[in-house]
């Protein structure tokens, strides 16, 4: 894909621009402490979780276009508008309802790339690993800031609305490089896996994610080396204090209770 081909198809929508601009303002907003309703963490975490979706997606996709697949044009995928984005539903609504509900970053259903027009295996893999690229990308611009010092001055609203939601890019990170069937891992993994083991893992294809998310809160060695990796890696890129604003990030983005 040449850098006019690229401009030629990628154009972002209005919603997608709405989207960013409403991040923006309700980030100002807190950053300055103006939050008379309450609902601003809450507000700021949830649209800025959506606009995270909307780039992760959008990496798949550009990507794939990039390695053969035009089919992304006509699906609209390439305009960054997340109601194109499958099923709103799995896709967008219920990431939307885990978070609120657990606090979790939870990828949302991948686009649907035509790998049959992507005959590299590499290219194969580097689709599949584009989309947690953009949401590694959100998480650094979230959390770098705070270990360098870079929003002193900003209100506690601000800190931990930035805070929890770079913490949540995280947990979606890693979650979604987990080596099973329907995530991310394993789209990196499979085009170079025999077809063997391929037909050895397709009866339990759609069940995967369902086995790790029971496994997450069920077996406690299980979670306990997920939160703690999860932890280390948010430590590791927003510093020692991301912990206490992930926390009060947490609590205030509640503000029902």
């Amino acid at each position: 894909m040449t850098a006019g081909a690229g401009s030629a198809v990628v154009r972002p929508s209005p919603v997608f621009f709405a989207l960013v601009a409403a991040t923006v303002l309700l980030g100002g907003a807190l950053w300055r402490g103006a939050d008379p309703l309450g609902i601003g963490v809450f507000s700021f975490v949830l649209v800025g979780w959506v606009v995270s979706l909307t780039l992760h997606e959008f990496g798949h996709a550009v990507v794939a276009y990039a390695a053969g697949d035009r089919s992304v044009v006509d699906k609209g995928y390439l305009t960054l508008d997340v109601r194109h984005y499958v099923d709103p539903g799995t896709s967008l609504l219920f990431p939307l309802l885990i978070l609120v509900v657990g606090g979790i970053g939870l990828p949302g259903g991948a686009v649907w790339i035509d790998m049959g027009a992507i005959r590299s295996a590499t290219s194969r893999s580097l689709v599949s690993a584009a989309g947690p690229a953009a949401t590694a990308l959100c998480g650094l611009v979230c959390l770098l800031p705070l270990r360098f010092g870079w929003l002193d001055g900003a209100d506690p609203r601000f800190l931990a609305a930035i805070g929890f939601l770079g913490a949540i890019q995280v947990i979606a990170l890693i979650l979604n490089l987990i080596p099973i069937p329907g995530l991310d891992g394993f789209g990196i993994l499979e085009p170079h896996l025999s077809a063997e083991t391929l037909r050895a893992l397709r009866p339990v294809r759609a069940y995967g994610f369902l086995v790790l998310f029971v496994a997450l809160w069920a077996v406690e060695p299980v979670g306990d080396l997920f939160w703690g990796v999860t932890d280390d890696l948010s430590r590791a890129i927003g510093g020692d204090d991301i912990v206490f604003w992930r926390a009060d990030g947490w609590r205030r983005f509640r503000f029902w209770e």
